[in-house]
Parts: structure tokens; C-alpha cells; sequence
């Protein structure tokens, strides 16, 4: 379509607007009926270390976060096309998934926001784990919510709704306690054959908390819904808390919020068995659709697709921040020597310098955790690197090997599913910063991960795209037309897409560095324990 097309696709609201509140950045994307992007928005915040808790501010960082985000796609509909987005035909928003959100039965918040990289809910999960008989994470909002009973939290004698970030925005622009299947499941562990909360592990919830409080956890969830469904109407009050300037008009059919690892996997057409995708940004986390149940491991999270099939998630809380640490600093040193890079050339530089590194990255070790990770059973971390005394500190090596810790965690839990459960992959999807700089992040990974790994041009803004797609599979499905075959059919069917395996010796360099960083996991632990 030309510009003056898109302009007339905009004004009759012949689009679908995803909506996604990731870890570093809000983002917006907007789309027509040819699933092409037409527009995009974005702001960056960051979460906040307070009180030993990782979290955002209601009014101050996520209210004016998403405003912000929409005022600029709305500028940058302006600028290219010399029009106003008045009405879209559908919207959807999405969000880091799982944390903790608590509110009264008037929808006052109850307790700060406390994100998925919190790791402050072990005693909980283990409890919960072993009553289920299913896996269940720190950073899952049932987790939680029952740690916030053993800690006898005041505020939960008030409790009537908890949900996550997505569902909250949701219920500001709909009015709707809803939530899409794939995010409730990062709630609370759902039953594929109903795509519902489990009903067993509801009861076994419940009679952990019984006598306690006048709520039942099924009374506080929100409610399940899978991709395709209405999730209400976009209200006055909604259009006008996204968009205080009246532009916007109220009536549009809303999408059930989804998770980041929804949107990615939509996103990347990795919904179908035998399929699978990676995100890999601040967080990163791998994500199968299984044709076969696994058994219990604790690395391993059960999730669903947005159509609730079953998927096995490897989710990592580190993956760029200490990239983007180190790139800060090189910064700093060009800044000082004279020299003004942008940042994509920056990090362009450094991605790519990687790829003349050793296999193994010579003898450097970094371990990339700002926050814990539940794969290596860490509740806190350090960001350090050990070093042989014969290691070639260059800056090859040194990129390589950040790199390469960036992926080590995920790495530790994806042999369990294709080693230990026997789980076959034949290809995974990248998406998210990590494969912004062409090739460098697809062969770490495929090293990583001994699997080809293909990348589509839109690697890098997956989530909103992804949500995006959701609004209009919503609002443009045939009747009885499935998720797979939509995706397939009507939006990747002449993908623009490059797949790439890492040469055998790549692999073999990432053992290698992988042996010596699980050996090393100790050193980090002592960091843990030593430096406050």
C-alpha cells in the first residue's frame, strides 16, 4: 500500500493495535489487513530495586508509561501519514508475564507490583510443587500469593482480584477481569482439555488456605479465555486512560491479554507441535509445543499456546542487561577517546567482533545475573567474570563470551527436555534484541541449543507484533479457522525468514564453555554470599 492507502486503512480503523509492556521498553505496533506493520510506538522505562523487590510504580511508570508509548505511535501516524488513528478495529495488550498484582474488590492495588524477576517465593513454590505434583516457579503469581499467606500479609484479608500486568491494563481500557489462556497459565497451572484453571489444584489450593481468608484462589483469578474469543469492548473510560487527548473513539473489540511468551510465539508462527521459539532480551526463555507430556522437572515450566495446547518453557530472568552493561562502558571509552558511535553501530561492533572469538571463548567465564535464576537455584545475583590466567582477553573473546552466558542458562535447561524427556525440536524461532545484529545472536543460540534457528525480519519487536496478530485473528478469522492455520495461511505464508545451523565446531566450543560455567556456578554463589 502506498501512503495515501494507509492513510484511508488508519481512518476507517481498518487495523488491528497490539500493545506490549516488556521488561525495558513499552511498545506499540500497528497493523492493516495484510498483517504488514504501518506504525509503531515506544517508551523506555526500567523496574525499580525497592525494598528488596523488584517492581514499577502504578501512576508514575506504568500508567504514564503506556500513554506515553501510545502518544508516540499516534505522532508517528501523524508524521508519515498526515492523519489521526480515531478508531482501530481491535486491540490487544500483552505484558512480562506472571508477578504479583493484588487489588481490592473497588480495584485499589493493594501491594507494589512485584515482577516475574522477583525470587523471593521459594519456600512457596517448593510448597505448592509437591501439593500439585507440578512444577511451579517462583515468579508464578499462585507462588506469590501463597508466599504472601505464609508472610501473614495484612492486605490479603481484603483481596478479591489478582491479576498480571496484561490483565490489569486490560480491565482499565475494557472493564473485563480476563485474561488469554497462555497468560493464565503462568498464573496458575491450567488444564489443557478445558483450557481452564486446573479444577484438582484449585481444591488443593484451597485447602491450604482454609479457614483463613473468606476468598477462594478461583474467586481472585481472572477469568479464562483463548485467542479468537471478544474480551469486551474497548469503554470511554479506556480509550480515554490510553489516549487523555480524545482522539481515540471508544467500541473497538478487545483480544485476551496475552504473556510475552504468547505474543513471541505468535509472533514467530512457532504455535504448532514440534515447534518452538526463544526470546531472548532482558529475560530469555524458550518455549516448545509438545506432542507428548513430560515429566516433572523443576527447570522446566508448564505453559500453553494462546489455543491452550501444551508448552514447555525454560524461562531465564538474565539474558541482555549485562550486555547492554558492557556496551555502556565501551560508550564511555569511545565518548572519552573523541569518538561519537550510535548505538546501533555500537552494537553492531560488538555483536559482530564475537564471531571472530574462540569457539570457547578462550578461557572467559561471565555470569550475566543481575537478578536469581531458578534454573541454577540462585535467589539473588552478581554480575562477574573469572578468567583463566592463560586467557586471551581480547575483545572478541570477551563479546563471545557474554554472549554465550547470555545463553548458557537457557542452554542448561533445554537438555533436559531434548536429552533427558527426549523432546524433538526441528527448528526454533529467534526473536527479541538478542538477534537485532544479522546472524551473531541466530548461531550462539543454535550452538547453544544444537538446533537450526531461523529468524524473521521482525525479530526485534516480536511482542506487540505478535499481540498485534492476535487483534486480528480476532476481528479477520474465517469461522472454524484455527490459530496454526490463520498464521500459516494468511500472515507467514511468504515470510521473510533466514535459518541458520552452527557449524559443528561451534557447537562443540559451546560445551565446552558450558562445562567450565556449571563448574563455575560455585564462584557465582560465593559472589552471592560475599559481595552485599
Amino acid at each position: 500500500m502506498n501512503t495515501e492507502e494507509i492513510a484511508r486503512v488508519i481512518e476507517c480503523g481498518e487495523t488491528a493495535l497490539g500493545i506490549e509492556l516488556g521488561s525495558t521498553r513499552i511498545k506499540a505496533c500497528l497493523i492493516g489487513k495484510d498483517h504488514v506493520p504501518i506504525a509503531s510506538g515506544e517508551y523506555t522505562w526500567e523496574n525499580r530495586l525497592e525494598d528488596g523487590i523488584w517492581t514499577y510504580h502504578m501512576d508514575e511508570d506504568i500508567h504514564a508509561g503506556i500513554r506515553a508509548c501510545y502518544a508516540d505511535l499516534a505522532s508517528n501516524v501523524r508524521k508519515q501519514y498526515g492523519t489521526t488513528i480515531k478508531r482501530v478495529g481491535a486491540i490487544g495488550v500483552s505484558a512480562m508475564m506472571h508477578g504479583y498484582l493484588p487489588f481490592d474488590n473497588d480495584w485499589n492495588q493493594l501491594a507494589p507490583f512485584r515482577t516475574w524477576r522477583n525470587t523471593i517465593t521459594g519456600e512457596a513454590a517448593e510448597i505448592l510443587t509437591k501439593a500439585f505434583g507440578f512444577n511451579i516457579p517462583q515468579r508464578w503469581s499462585i507462588a506469590h500469593l501463597y508466599q504472601a499467606v505464609l508472610n501473614k500479609e495484612a492486605h490479603l484479608s481484603r483481596l478479591a482480584h489478582l491479576t498480571t500486568l496484561a490483565g490489569y491494563i486490560h480491565y482499565r481500557l475494557t472493564g473485563e477481569n480476563v485474561l488469554g489462556v497462555g497468560e493464565a497459565s503462568g498464573m496458575f497451572p491450567i488444564d489443557s482439555d478445558t483450557n481452564n484453571y486446573d479444577a484438582d489444584m484449585l481444591a488443593k489450593f484451597d485447602s491450604l488456605i482454609a479457614g483463613r481468608y473468606s476468598w477462594k484462589a478461583g474467586e481472585v483469578l481472572p477469568k479464562v479465555l483463548v485467542a479468537g474469543q471478544s474480551a469486551g469492548r474497548l469503554t470511554p473510560g479506556g480509550a480515554a486512560f490510553l489516549d487523555p487527548t480524545g482522539e481515540l473513539v471508544a467500541g473497538c473489540v478487545c483480544a485476551p491479554p496475552e504473556g510475552d511468551a504468547g505474543t513471541g510465539m505468535v509472533a514467530t508462527n512457532a504455535v504448532r507441535v514440534r515447534t518452538g521459539n526463544v526470546s531472548a532480551g532482558t529475560s530469555d526463555f524458550a518455549m516448545v509445543v509438545l506432542e507428548k507430556k513430560v515429566g516433572l522437572h523443576e527447570e522446566i515450566d508448564m505453559v500453553t499456546t494462546p489455543t491452550g495446547k501444551a508448552v514447555a518453557m525454560v524461562h531465564c530472568n538474565n539474558c541482555t542487561s549485562d550486555i547492554n552493561a558492557w556496551a555502556g562502558l565501551f560508550r564511555d571509552f569511545a565518548n572519552a577517546a573523541g569518538v561519537q558511535i550510535s548505538t546501533n553501530d555500537l552494537y553492531t561492533t560488538l555483536f559482530k567482533s564475537a564471531l571472530e572469538g574462540d569457539k570457547d571463548a578462550g578461557g572467559i567465564i561471565p555470569f550475566n545475573y543481575i537478578s536469581g535464576e531458578g534454573v541454577t537455584k540462585l535467589d539473588s545475583g552478581r554480575p562477574i567474570v573469572v578468567r583463566r590466567q592463560d586467557a586471551k582477553l581480547s575483545l572478541a573473546n570477551f563479546m563471545r563470551a557474554n554472549l554465550m552466558s547470555a545463553m548458557a542458562t537457557l542452554a542448561i535447561g533445554m537438555e533436559i527436555l531434548t536429552v533427558d524427556e527426549k523432546v524433538e525440536i526441528d527448528t526454533l524461532m529467534g526473536h527479541g534484541g538478542f538477534f537485532k545484529t544479522p546472524e551473531v545472536g541466530q548461531l550462539i543460540l543454535s550452538a547453544a541449543t544444537a538446533v537450526p534457528v531461523s529468524v524473521m525480519a521482525s525479530a526485534g519487536e516480536g511482542g506487540p507484533y505478535g499481540m498485534a496478530l492476535l487483534g486480528a485473528y480476532l476481528i479477520w478469522k474465517e469461522n472454524g479457522e484455527s490459530l496454526e492455520d490463520y498464521l500459516d495461511n494468511k500472515v507467514f505464508a511468504s515470510a521473510n525468514k533466514t535459518t541458520l545451523m552452527a557449524p559443528r565446531e561451534d557447537v562443540t566450543g559451546f560445551r565446552r564453555f558450558l562445562s567450565t560455567y556449571v563448574r563455575a556456578l560455585d564462584v557465582e554463589r560465593s559472589a552471592v554470599a560475599s559481595v552485599d
